[in-house]
């Protein structure tokens, strides 16, 4: 699976769990979870959020 994949299925939990919780209108959460160009803005963000914390964790030696 690709990054984009994955983070369009996150985008659709993420986005029920805030309108099961009040916290977002069902049209907005709507927008979020079919909206291709966020999804791949956020695979991007967890790419670089992963390799970060793979580099940090190389660097302090921890186990990877």
């Amino acid at each position: 699976m690709t990054v984009a994949v994955l983070s369009r299925i996150a985008l659709r939990y993420i986005s029920g769990y805030l309108v099961f919780k009040g916290l977002v209108p069902q049209e907005i959460a709507d927008m979020i979870a079919n909206d291709p160009e966020l999804a791949a803005s956020l695979g991007v963000a967890i790419m670089v959020v992963a390799e970060g914390a793979y580099a940090l964790a190389k660097r302090l030696g921890w186990s990877t």
